[in-house]
């Protein structure tokens, strides 16, 4: 029986195949890769954005407060940002066809447990295993894209792909809710998505693949024609675990920066999809399905437009930073809203959550394209992991401190902290607006 190491190496390099099946097989392979990353990340979400919708329904029956449900939120959020940074570094050395499947499966197991056990102290446990093993997801999607796409095609193409996030997010802001009001308890928003991701492991297996080497072509650069500026003859050599942490992450100003920056937007993203269900309910009176909706519409506003400023970026000769800027203004406005929204006004709230979740996404996105920008596509899960890390501290910090603040002084205390993020993260991301990437 082959050990983990051997399990998850990465593929070796077919021989290579002749030119005319080159360009047959490459476009075929390039859509496969992306289909399959899109779907299986969607799939993730399905199993770690599930406790938000389930959180009031289940705090009800298990008498849990809002602190309690905090204190979940944060520990899987820095679970899962360690998971990320540990998971990415392993990750750039793995084979994504096995590695990615692997992380839902165990995701899936501790949905199912969740699901089965009424005590705190135990879901609190399990909650932040997932957050750890659900680091499995991210990085390697972004080996595989930064292995089959080129530089000049990164904006463009992370930014369809990223639509994953809102479909995964915001289907199962649906899902959950319906799962627990036809099958009558809170369980079941566990028990249905644990076993959506069982289907979507077992796809996993059966569509993704490693490098193009590892099929008999050549590496994206040779068939784009498009090489970094840095290129050289050791561009496809894996990196030792110390190249991968000092050489291109941890000596990296630009990346610091980024990761920063990554963190109050990072804020802002999960304040409300955490805790807007919750929020929802207590302050404006909706309903555990209204609350599902919420989250649905705040993750699908932002397809149209994590699709077209990729794009964006990409014209803009790749700053990322200048457009992630750009669009945490309005991030900072429609916060400002809702504090404003009178009660009896849902419509009116639901619009504002469309506008967050339109213009919250490309950030989200952009930053880890810029991670993978300032580094290598041989460190493309190392950086996206440290960005990640940082992104993860602040949603640690909202799970927490909204919680708190919620339960302790008033809605409105945790709107301004929201508020008061969302700000900060607008002036460090002024300092990236001049950023290019180096390729």
């Amino acid at each position: 029986m082959p050990s983990l190491r051997t399990l998850f190496a990465p593929a070796p390099p077919a021989p290579r195949l002749p030119e005319e099946e080159v360009q047959r097989k490459y476009p075929k392979m390039r859509w496969q890769i992306l289909e399959a990353t899109f779907i299986g990340y969607a799939t993730y979400y399905f199993v770690r954005n599930n406790l938000a919708v389930a959180a009031d329904t289940m705090g009800d029956a298990l008498a849990y407060s809002k602190d309690d449900i905090g204190n979940i939120f944060a520990a899987t959020a820095i679970a899962y940002g360690l998971g990320k940074f540990l998971m990415g570094a392993l990750s750039d050395r793995s084979n994504p066809r096995y590695f990615m499947p692997a992380g839902l499966l165990l995701s899936a197991a501790c949905n199912f447990a969740f699901g089965w056990v009424e005590t705190y102290s135990v879901h609190l446990l399990l909650w932040t295993l997932n957050g750890f093993v659900q680091g499995m997801g991210w990085p390697p999607c972004g080996r595989s894209l930064g292995h089959w796409y080129s530089v000049r095609e990164r904006g463009s193409v992370f930014g369809v792909w990223n639509v994953a996030h809102n479909v995964g997010g915001g289907l199962i802001g649906l899902i959950a809710a319906y799962s627990i009001t036809t099958f009558g308890g809170w369980q079941y928003a566990f028990f249905v998505p644990g076993v959506l991701a069982v289907i979507g492991a077992v796809y996993l297996l059966w569509r993704l693949r490693d490098t193009p080497q590892s099929e008999g072509l050549p590496p994206i650069e040779e068939y784009k024609n498009d090489y970094p500026s840095d290129h050289q003859a050791s561009h496809e050599d894996e990196l030792s675990f110390r190249e991968l942490f000092f050489g291109y992450v941890l000596s990296n100003k630009f990346i610091w920066l980024i990761a920063i920056a990554n963190l109050f937007v990072y804020i802002a993203r999960y304040s409300m999809l955490d805790w807007g269900p919750t929020y929802l309910a207590e302050v404006k009176g909706a309903s555990v399905e209204g609350g599902g909706f919420g989250v649905f519409i705040l993750e699908f506003s932002g397809i149209a437009s994590t699709i077209l400023m990729g794009w964006v970026s990409d014209k803009m000769g790749g700053r990322r930073g200048l457009v992630s800027f750009l669009c945490m203004v309005p991030v900072f406005l429609a916060f400002w809203g809702i504090m404003l929204v009178p009660d009896g006004m849902l419509w009116l709230d639901m619009t504002l959550l469309a506008v967050i979740g339109f213009f919250i996404y490309p950030p989200v996105m952009l930053l880890g394209v810029a991670a993978l920008d300032f580094s290598s596509k041989k460190a493309v899960g190392t950086a996206a992991g440290f960005v990640g890390l940082f992104g993860y501290i602040g949603r640690m910090i909202q799970g927490k401190g909204i919680g708190y603040l919620a339960e302790y002084y008033s809605w409105d205390a945790a709107l301004y902290a929201i508020l008061g993020a969302a700000m900060l993260g607008i002036v460090l991301l002024a300092f990236t607006v001049r950023l290019r990437p180096r390729g």
